[in-house]
């Protein structure tokens, strides 16, 4: 057995978690619940080899095919196994989430060409919602919640009042680093207060392991620091590399994938300079800022 092998944990019954470890690039979180008619998934993965581990997990716990498959935001990782449960499966998320899916494509075959995706078809949405929508799975509610641009325009949260489960998507990434430039810094910040009163003990990050509420206070830390970090180096004319390469990471320093602190930076420093929110940033220059400090090494994907 790997140590990225993918593992299940039960959240509640008929709720589970499936976790990929350590949860660095490309190694999402998933998530299905249901009964013996009828089930639903959060998510998907960034490979078809792993998408199809997720489809064995879903059939070992008792469980049918899902007919419903939730995406939490629209990045390959999430989403590039959609089609390995198609066509039993309706894809819903956000609108954005669909525009975004549609206009990203296969965005991570051109940021890791040598990783073996296998067959991945672009399967967006086809059920899309505003603001919120509520699903039923046999006795189970389903609370689909758009929190604002957060970590991209087109975010969901799956809420599961009655289980005490949130499903937060990359708005937490337990014992690894947020990711920003797609999204908004004060829009993150705002998605946390928006998790943190639905008041679930259960919490499944888009990467990580199940935590709780706990992962939101360090969550907000961490996003508090970087606007301070930010607008210290904004003030004094500094490039987001600079002020990066600059700071003490202190308690973040363990965290997976600390170069996403320069991509962050950059996304800081375009709220800073008046842009609206989940504005496009050069996705040229943010990644090879952070193959910058990588030491010149880009960053890698590890599914």
């Amino acid at each position: 057995m790997s140590v990225t092998d993918p593992y299940v944990v039960a959240l509640a019954p008929g709720v589970h978690a499936f976790v990929q470890p350590d949860g660095g690039w490309c190694l999402n979180n998933a998530g299905f619940l249901g009964d013996a008619r009828e089930s639903l998934l959060v998510d998907t993965a960034a490979t078809e080899r792993r998408a199809r581990l997720l489809r064995d997990a879903v059939l070992a716990r008792g469980l049918p095919l899902p007919r419903t498959v939730v995406s939490t935001h629209h990045h390959g990782d999430h989403t590039y196994g959609n089609g390995v449960f198609l066509p039993e499966a309706r894809i819903v998320g956000h609108e954005n989430c669909r525009s975004e899916q549609l206009a990203a494509g296969h965005q991570l075959h051109l940021l890791w060409p040598r990783t073996d995706f296998g067959n991945v078809d672009i399967r967006p949405p086809s059920i899309t919602y505003r603001e919120r929508l509520t699903l039923y799975v046999g006795d189970i509610e389903v609370r689909v919640i758009h929190p604002g641009t957060a970590h991209t325009t087109g975010d969901s949260i799956v809420h599961l009042p009655e289980q005490g489960v949130v499903f937060t998507g990359d708005l937490v990434f337990h014992g690894g680093t947020p990711f920003l430039p797609m999204g908004s810094l004060a829009g993150s910040l705002r998605a946390l207060a928006l998790l943190r009163s639905l008041d679930a003990p259960r919490v499944v990050p888009g990467h990580g392991r199940v935590t709780d509420p706990s992962a939101y206070d360090v969550t907000e830390r961490y996003l508090r620091w970087v606007r301070e970090l930010a607008a210290e180096g904004y003030a004094k004319g500094a490039t987001p590399l600079e002020t990066a390469r600059a700071a003490e990471l202190g308690e973040f320093g363990a965290w997976r994938e600390s170069e996403r602190l320069v991509a962050n930076l950059h996304r800081a420093y375009a709220e800073l300079a008046g842009l609206p929110e989940g504005s496009p940033l050069d996705a040229v220059t943010v990644f090879g800022d952070m193959a910058a400090m990588n030491g010149g090494v880009p960053v890698a994907c590890h599914a």
